[in-house]
């Protein structure tokens, strides 16, 4: 599933070729998404330009005078910048056309992204009004954290992968960042510690960035069908590990279920 740094990368990729450039028409091949996906769109977004490309969670959003185009890519989306006729793919259901030799084209394999239109403001919008903060931005710190975990039962882990407490800790960050922040998965949320917050937070920071720094560096470009989409390859410490030696202490590594999610942790260096 593409995660936070995956969709980052996306909007860099894409954003230089197709902002200030003009909607020419749109080929809706399939609308059945996760969502239908509005027809109007055919009507509506030709002879609109394109401000700006920018991501909120995991929504890419396509801003034009007029509204905002809102895109998830699901479980198996991708966006392609296609410059030379390509004629489309199985999976190819939305081309966004903007001069002959350019368009955008979104694909998705298991139908679960989704492609809608809004005109009101975009923080006021259904999907995106109840969000967390944005985990690289200053409003996510240890004191958010620690004011919004008080009292609280629930897994750390857990905690920090509900959206409406921050966006973007997928599953393999949420296990890469507690391994780093040396906090056990289990441990209720209500007993970290404003110090064990801080280290948390630094811990997400640092793996993102570096996420999205090697996203940018081995998904080549977004120019032509070139297959998927080769999101980055990382050094997991612990994600995917079970029952490997910890790479710092050397114990056998624990893979446990949370929130039905693999879990993989140290039981020596988080306690």
């Amino acid at each position: 599933m593409p995660e936070l740094p995956e969709v980052e990368t996306t909007c860099r990729g894409i954003a230089p070729h197709i902002k200030d450039q003009t909607f020419k028409k749109v080929i809706i091949r399939q609308g059945s998404l996760r969502w239908p996906v509005p027809q109007t769109l055919v009507d509506k977004l030709p002879g609109l330009t394109v401000l700006s490309v920018t991501r909120r969670a995991k929504y890419i959003l396509i801003k034009t005078a007029e509204g905002t185009l809102i895109i998830h890519l699901g479980m198996s989306g991708s966006l392609r910048i296609i410059m030379d006729g390509q004629a489309p793919k199985k999976h190819d259901h939305i081309d966004f056309v903007f001069r002959d030799d350019l368009l955008l084209r979104f694909n998705d394999q298991r139908r679960f992204g989704a492609v809608l239109w809004t005109t009101e403001a975009i923080d006021e919008h259904l999907l995106i009004k109840d969000l967390g903060p944005e985990p690289l931005l200053d409003d996510f710190n240890a004191q958010l954290l620690l004011k919004r975990a008080k009292h609280r039962k629930v897994p750390v882990k857990s905690f920090i992968m509900d959206s409406h407490v921050v966006v973007g800790v997928g599953n393999i960050y949420a296990n890469e960042a507690l391994f780093m922040a040396g906090i056990h998965p289990e441990r209720h949320a209500g007993t970290i510690t404003l110090a064990e917050y801080e280290t948390l937070v630094n811990a997400i920071k640092l793996i993102l960035k570096r996420a999205i720094e090697q996203g940018g560096t081995t998904l080549r470009d977004f120019v032509n069908e070139a297959g998927k989409p080769g999101y980055f390859k990382q050094q997991l410490q612990v994600y995917g590990r079970k029952n490997q030696a910890c790479l710092t202490c050397n114990h056998l590594l624990t893979e446990v279920r949370l929130s039905n999610r693999s879990t993989v942790f140290c039981a020596v260096c988080q306690k």
